[in-house]
């Protein structure tokens, strides 16, 4: 198999797969929280800009003005007008295994579990049949521009070891695990306090901190775990600094209802994680629609992340999640977007957005362009802990890049030309946008998608194509 066939613009030659190279376009980068600073002021925005990336980090990013003569002549330049450089999209919630049931219609969360959710997992269970979605679920990711997530796998330790075998083909930086549930599903998808235990930490001990892979302890939520599940879960995150936390907390009323009446000695469904020991830097909490004043102080104080799923909240009835109330100044939460496939309906940050939008309208707040993005690049990155490498186009950050065009429908170019500034042309792409608008994916330097690149616009790191059949 040979390598990629360049493009107009080369970015898929073999020189930009190691060494120096440059993409030059419009670029705009967040420095600050929008939610927490005047937002006009929280970006950096370049109408032409050059990005200099050097063995997959960014050396320099600046005005192509400034830096064009060190450049020309001296590396290959990707050059794609009518567009802008963002960082990598990143995406803080999402289930791999439900790629194959997106848009599973007419249920609310605990009937969609048990009608749809439940039966599509237990076919992971068979190591060929996560290859071929952890396969497709990835490229899906890099069409829409995503080059980060914190992804669910399923209880089978295979699910695992499949997923991260093909994110390290792409070099994605990904943070996932296996999924614990050890009450309340059907059998085929249990295991125990013991067994989660020990299959999570060879788990770990496998894929923790290999190449750009990070390990997520994951009990689905606590109507899933017992407590001497969740207390396993604790002791493997303490026993392994640097690995991450990842559940549901609050996504619907009947849930919250059934959740109390389990745990009827916790004060509220956030207690029951903190008095585990599941609640701290790097675990991340999806939905959080329905919580108290009481669980955003104490998400503050420890420093735990929530995932903003709007598409899911809508498509499963869930209720409108407080964005601005979580991100309030005085005691502000780290808050990332989540897609959350498959009751989210998108794989794209941009459609995501849009509803994000909707959502916050209907808690009569204004979610701005700048709100928007920070919460899809440098807010999720933070609610990660990962935004000293990550969500920033910076010198010394990861290369994880997403371009965006401008002009990827009639539409949009129609549109775009009565836009006066670039927050305008931000907030069309995030209304009127979808993977089409994405141009090129870059994954540490190296264009592992690029839409102009046919027949097959994906590659590995490495320079190699995607089969055709993959």
């Amino acid at each position: 198999m040979t390598p990629c066939p360049p493009t107009a613009s080369d970015p898929a030659s073999p020189r930009f797969a190691a060494g120096r190279h440059a993409l030059r376009g419009g670029m705009l980068s967040f420095h600050a929280d929008p939610f927490l600073a005047e937002p006009a002021e929280s970006f950096v925005h370049l109408p032409d800009a050059l990005v200099v990336i050097e063995d997959g980090k960014i050396l320099e990013a600046g005005p192509y003005d400034g830096l064009r003569a060190r450049v020309e002549g001296s590396m290959p330049v990707a050059h794609y007008p009518d567009a802008l450089i963002l960082p990598g999209f990143i995406d803080t919630h999402i289930h791999y295994p439900q790629t194959q049931m997106i848009g599973a219609c007419g249920e609310q969360l605990l009937e969609w579990l048990h009608k749809y959710t439940f039966v599509t997992e237990q076919q992971f269970a068979h190591r060929a049949h996560a290859e071929v979605v952890s396969e497709l679920f990835l490229r899906e990711l890099l069409r829409a521009g995503t080059t980060t997530a914190a992804v669910y796998c399923t209880v089978h330790p295979e699910s695992v070891d499949a997923f991260f075998e093909v994110s390290e083909r792409f070099g994605t930086c990904m943070i996932a695990g296996k999924v614990l549930m050890d009450r309340n599903a059907p059998p085929a998808l249990l295991d125990t306090a013991e067994s989660g235990y020990a299959q999570s930490k060879a788990l770990i001990e496998k894929w923790h901190g290999k190449g750009r892979q990070l390990y997520c302890i994951t009990p689905r939520f606590a109507g899933t775990s017992s407590e001497a599940q969740l207390a396993a879960a604790a002791r493997l995150w303490r026993e392994h600094p640097g690995t991450y936390v990842q559940t549901h907390l609050s996504e619907n009323p009947g849930e919250v209802e059934w959740i109390a009446s389990l745990f009827p000695e916790d004060e509220d469904y956030f207690g029951i994680y903190r008095r585990a020991g599941l609640a701290g830097p790097r675990a991340i909490f999806a939905h959080a629609v329905h919580v108290s004043e009481a669980e955003l102080c104490a998400c503050h104080h420890c420093g735990a992340a929530l995932a903003h799923c709007p598409t899911s909240n809508l498509f499963l009835g869930s209720g409108l999640f407080r964005l601005f109330d979580a991100k309030r100044a005085d005691r502000p939460v780290r808050v990332g977007l989540g897609t959350d496939i498959g009751a989210g309906t998108a794989f794209s940050p941009l459609q995501t957005l849009n509803e994000a939008y909707k959502v916050a309208a209907m808690n009569r707040t204004r979610l701005t362009a700048a709100h928007a993005f920070y919460l899809a690049t440098r807010g999720g990155a933070q609610a990660l802990y990962l935004d000293d490498r990550l969500g920033a186009v910076e010198p010394g950050y990861d290369a994880d890049l997403v371009v965006l065009d401008l002009k990827a429908t009639p539409l949009m170019d129609f549109r775009m030309r009565y836009c006066t500034d670039v927050m305008e042309r931000l907030f069309v792409l995030m209304t009127l946008g979808d993977d089409r608008a994405v141009r090129a994916t870059y994954v540490a330097g190296r264009p592992v998608y690029d839409r102009a690149r046919q027949p097959q616009p994906f590659c590995y790191a490495d320079g190699m194509p995607v089969r055709a059949d993959a």
